[in-house]
C-alpha cells in the first residue's frame, strides 16, 4: 500500500487498488476505540441507462434505492442486521443521487465486522417473494416523503429546474416506477455496478491497513469483472424549464427552496476548485454573517430556518438556499439584487479571507467526525480528488473567483422558486 501524510491535517492516507480493481483507503486513528468501515458503489438513483455487455438497459427510477433494501438479504434466510449485533457492531447503508453507501461501525471484532460487510454486498440474492414483499415497504417510505413538506419541496423544484438530468425523479422512485423492478432488474444492475471496479472501501480508526486490504483480497477474489457503462444523454439548457412551483400542505407558514441551476463539474482539481469557490459565493451571499441574512432576519423576512450553499451531483450542480418566509418571491429579488451588488462591488479584502478561513477551518473540524471523513473520502475519490488536498485548494482562491461566478450562476432565468403555502391560505398571487 502507498502511504502519504498531511502535515497541514496531521493525517496518513494509505491507498491500494486490488487486482480487482477495488480501491481501498485507509486512515489510522490511532488511540481511537471507534473503527468505521464504508464499502460505496459509484451508482446512485440517476445511474438507471447503462450498457452491459454490449446491451442497452433502461431500469426503472428507484432502482439504486431498492437494490440497497435488498441487500441485507443473505440466502438461508441469514438475518445481515442481526449478525453485526450479535457482533457489537451497528450496520445501515444509504442511496444518494449518485451513490450508494453501505457501511458499519464497531469497537471490536472489527476483523469479522469487515468480512461480513464485504460478504454481503457482494453476495445478491432476490426472489420473487422477498421482491415483492419489500415493494411494499419501499411503498410506505415513498408515501412517507410524499407527505413531508421538506422532501416534497426540493423534489417539485427539481422537476421545475431539469427538464432532462434525472435529478428531476425522486431517489425513491415512485409508485409507479417501483412495480417495474423485479429479481432480474436487480441482478443486473448489481452485476453492472457492484463489481469492485466500481466500488471503494474506506476504513477509518485504529487498524492495521494491510490487514484490511488482504481481507478484500480474501472475500472478492483477484478477478476483474466487467461494470456497466453510464449513459448520460443529460444535455440541459441553463434557463429552468419553469421559474417557479408550487402547492399546499399542512405546514404552519410558506417553505420554500429557491436554487439557480450552474454548470455541471467534471473531475479532478479544477472541479474541486469551482465547487469551493461556489460554496464561498453561497457564504458571501446569503451565508449567516452576510449582510442580506442580517438585513433580511432584521425586516422579518426570513427566520433562522434560512440557510443555504452549493449543491453537486453528477452531470448538474446548483446554488440552494431554503427556509420558511411569509414573501418567498422578495427572498429571490433580494439574492438577485445583492449578488449583483457584489459582483459590481467586489468583496472587501479583509472579509473575504476571514470567510476563506473560517470555510477552511469548518472543513478542518469536519475530520473529526469519523463519519465526515469516510463519506467525503469516497464522495471526492468518485470525482478523482484526494480529498485531503483540499487546503492547497483553498489557499489559491482569490475574491475575484467568487464574483465571476455570481455574475455567471445568480441570473434570474437561471433561477426557480418551489414553494409549499399552509392549505388554510390561498397562494400568493
Amino acid at each position: 500500500m502507498t502511504k502519504q501524510f498531511y502535515p497541514e491535517l496531521d493525517e496518513t492516507l494509505y491507498r491500494e487498488t486490488l487486482e480487482n480493481g477495488l480501491t481501498v483507503l485507509v486512515v489510522p486513528r490511532k488511540g481511537f476505540t471507534k473503527k468505521l468501515a464504508y464499502f460505496v458503489t459509484d451508482f446512485g438513483s440517476i445511474h438507471t441507462d447503462f450498457l452491459l455487455d454490449g446491451k442497452e438497459y433502461h431500469a426503472p427510477a428507484g432502482v439504486a434505492h431498492y437494490l440497497e433494501h435488498k441487500m441485507f438479504d443473505l440466502p438461508g434466510d441469514r438475518d445481515v442486521s442481526a449478525e453485526f449485533a450479535a457482533l457489537g457492531a451497528s450496520v445501515n447503508a444509504f442511496t444518494s443521487y449518485d451513490m450508494t453507501a453501505y457501511y458499519f461501525s464497531c469497537t471490536d471484532h472489527f476483523d469479522e465486522c469487515l468480512r461480513l460487510l464485504l460478504e454481503f454486498v457482494s453476495t445478491p440474492y432476490f426472489t420473487e417473494g422477498s421482491v415483492e414483499k419489500e415493494r411494499g415497504i419501499i411503498d410506505q417510505e415513498i408515501g412517507m416523503n410524499e407527505d413531508a413538506p421538506d422532501s416534497v419541496v426540493f423534489d417539485n423544484l427539481m422537476a421545475a429546474m431539469y427538464a432532462v438530468h434525472p435529478i428531476r425523479r425522486p431517489i425513491l422512485g415512485t409508485g409507479k416506477t417501483i412495480r417495474e423492478i423485479t429479481p432480474e432488474v436487480l441482478y443486473t444492475c448489481h452485476r453492472a455496478f457492484y463489481a469492485p471496479g466500481n466500488m471503494l472501501l474506506c476504513v477509518v480508526g485504529d487498524v492495521d491497513p494491510e490487514s484490511v486490504a488482504t481481507a478484500a483480497r480474501e472475500v472478492l477474489g483477484s478477478e476483474k469483472k466487467e461494470t456497466g457503462v453510464k449513459l448520460r444523454d443529460w444535455q440541459e439548457d441553463m434557463t429552468c424549464p419553469k421559474a417557479e412551483t408550487e402547492c399546499s400542505m399542512e405546514v404552519a407558514m410558506p417553505a420554500f427552496n429557491l436554487a439557480f441551476k450552474c454548470e455541471p463539474l467534471t473531475h479532478g482539481d479544477a472541479a474541486i476548485r469551482e465547487e469551493m469557490v461556489a460554496d464561498l459565493a453561497a457564504e458571501a451571499l446569503f451565508g449567516e454573517s452576510s449582510e442580506l441574512y442580517l438585513r433580511l432576519y432584521e425586516q422579518g423576512v426570513i427566520d433562522s430556518s434560512f440557510g443555504g450553499g452549493f449543491e453537486t451531483v453528477d452531470g448538474c450542480a446548483i446554488l440552494l438556499c431554503s427556509g420558511d418566509s411569509d414573501d418567498p418571491r422578495a427572498v429571490r429579488e433580494a439574492i438577485l439584487e445583492q449578488a449583483e451588488r457584489i459582483a459590481a462591488e467586489g468583496l472587501p479584502e479583509k472579509a473575504f479571507l476571514r470567510m476563506k478561513r473560517s470555510a477552511l477551518g469548518r472543513r478542518i473540524r469536519g475530520l473529526d467526525s469519523f463519519d465526515s471523513t469516510c463519506f467525503r473520502l469516497c464522495a471526492y475519490h468518485f470525482s478523482d480528488f484526494d480529498y485531503f488536498r483540499f487546503p492547497e485548494i483553498y489557499r489559491g482562491i482569490g475574491a475575484e473567483e467568487i464574483c465571476d461566478f455570481l455574475r455567471r450562476a445568480v441570473r434570474a432565468e437561471r433561477c426557480s422558486l418551489s414553494v409549499i403555502y399552509p392549505v388554510n391560505k390561498e397562494a400568493q398571487s
